[in-house]
Formats: C-alpha cells, sequence, structure tokens
C-alpha cells in the first residue's frame, strides 16, 4: 500500500486487555482525504483493534480519563492531543493508569 501512513500503537497498563492482549501493533492507516490526526485515529482503533468494552477506552471523541497518551515519547498534551497530524513511523503509546482497588 503506496498510499499507507505505517504508524506503531502500543497498549500497556491494562490497556492491552481490550485488544486482545496484544501490546503491539504496526499498523497501515489507508490514504485519507485529510491529514490523520489523533482524532480520527482514535475512531480507526475503535472499528479496527478494539475488541471489546469501549466505554474503557474511549469517551466522546477523546481518550478515557486515567489514560496517558504519548506520541514518540512526548506527553500529547505538549503536541496539540487530538489536533497532532501523525506522520510516518509515528509511535503512539496508550497507557492506562485505572487500577482496580
Amino acid at each position: 500500500m503506496a498510499n499507507s501512513l505505517k504508524i506503531c500503537l502500543e497498549f500497556s497498563g491494562g490497556a492491552e486487555l481490550l485488544f486482545d492482549m496484544v501490546k503491539k501493533h504496526n499498523v497501515s492507516l489507508p490514504q485519507n482525504s485529510q491529514p490523520w490526526t489523533i482524532k480520527s485515529l482514535l475512531v480507526w482503533i475503535k472499528d479496527n483493534l478494539l475488541k471489546e468494552r469501549p466505554e474503557l477506552f474511549v469517551q466522546g471523541d477523546t481518550v478515557r480519563p486515567g489514560i496517558l497518551v504519548l506520541i514518540n515519547d512526548v506527553d500529547w498534551e505538549l503536541l496539540g492531543e487530538l489536533e497532532y497530524q501523525l506522520e510516518e513511523n509515528d509511535r503512539i503509546v496508550f497507557i492506562s493508569t485505572l487500577h482496580g482497588g
């Protein structure tokens, strides 16, 4: 797929439980009429990777509170959060800080 965007997605801290216990996903996003952003990526993840209980991962059009998002090891809050435009070989990490007790 020459017109795709290759990125790496990682899920940890319990978030991997929602993705069939697979922590790392190398994915190729299809060409889009608009640039891929974290916001559009979350919709793609929900439709293509998320296996169960979407309410534990997404809330509205963003990640649920308690899930840290790192883009190339940088807190997404420093990079524009949902509006960050994905680039080839980006590494997006989702870390759940929600734990039972």
